[in-house]
């Protein structure tokens, strides 16, 4: 947590600084769910790649965003499996494209300004490292998960990867952690690292679904989240208020409606 972010806001407070908005995203459509056949004959079945109507899903979901935020996204982070990697090179395209051209369906050939935004990949995104998202079968049977994260950076647009970055989670979270002890708790705490640490900026962050249902159910208290689908999103907005040097960070709520970005919910 960085050290000019203390606590939460007091009652007693003047007007906040500044928002700061953190919108947290399922990667596009995988190919293992369209292909029956594909794990069979993949060398790396445990990280599936998007489809091409997963790209152009990503794509348009960062044109959306692009358009319709009331916001820029300053900084993206995202899980290191292949297909939120893909998802994030498509959404950040989008972005930070020097025109806006209607008649793009994927990023091939469409010219970026890479000063808009940097991009990262963040460890503790990933997905859960557990039997309940990752058939046993599947999994690689000597424990290497193999990600190269300097070919993973290689994937996404030129020029955008910020070199600079010290991760939160120096490693992949250890294989069969216990979803309701380690990975939705770590999901939760991604969120609030990643945002004090750049409490000045925007964050998107590109995960896995589970990632996303927790980002919702743990700063929107009373529901269960049953359904994200393939590039939905939550968005998250949190008060920065100054207090002399210091920063203070309010608490997280979330803006997202029922159904509306592809997250649907009902209360407890």
């Amino acid at each position: 947590m960085d050290s000019s972010v203390v606590g939460a806001a007091q009652s007693q407070t003047p007007p906040p600084e500044f928002y700061q908005n953190v919108v947290v995203m399922r990667h596009g459509d995988r190919i293992d769910n369209f292909d029956a056949l594909w794990v069979s004959t993949a060398t790396r079945p445990w990280d599936p790649p998007l489809v091409q109507q997963g790209r152009v899903r990503a794509f348009c979901t960062g044109r959306k965003f692009r358009n319709n935020l009331s916001f820029p996204i300053h900084r993206v982070f995202v899980s290191p499996f292949l297909r939120c990697v893909q998802t994030a090179a498509e959404v950040v395209a989008a972005l930070a494209a020097v025109a806006d051209d209607p008649n793009a369906l994927v990023r091939d050939d469409v010219p970026i300004d890479p000063s808009k935004l940097k991009v990262s990949v963040e460890y503790g995104l990933c997905e859960m490292m557990s039997r309940a998202a990752i058939r046993l079968e599947v999994a690689p049977k000597d424990g290497n998960w193999g990600f190269d994260i300097s070919e993973r950076e290689a994937m996404l647009p030129a020029g955008t990867v910020d070199k600079n970055v010290e991760r939160i989670y120096k490693e992949l979270p250890q294989w069969e952690e216990d979803p309701d002890l380690h990975t939705r708790p770590r999901y939760k705490q991604i969120v609030k690292d990643l945002a004090d640490k750049y409490h000045t900026e925007n964050l998107l962050l590109v995960t896995h679904g589970e990632g996303v249902g927790v980002a919702l159910s743990s700063f929107k208290k009373g529901v269960t989240v049953f359904e994200v689908d393939y590039c939905g999103y939550v968005q998250l907005r949190r008060p920065i208020f100054r207090k002399d040097q210091t920063f203070i960070a309010g608490e997280f709520e979330v803006l997202t409606h029922n159904g509306q970005t592809g997250v649907n919910f009902i209360p407890d």
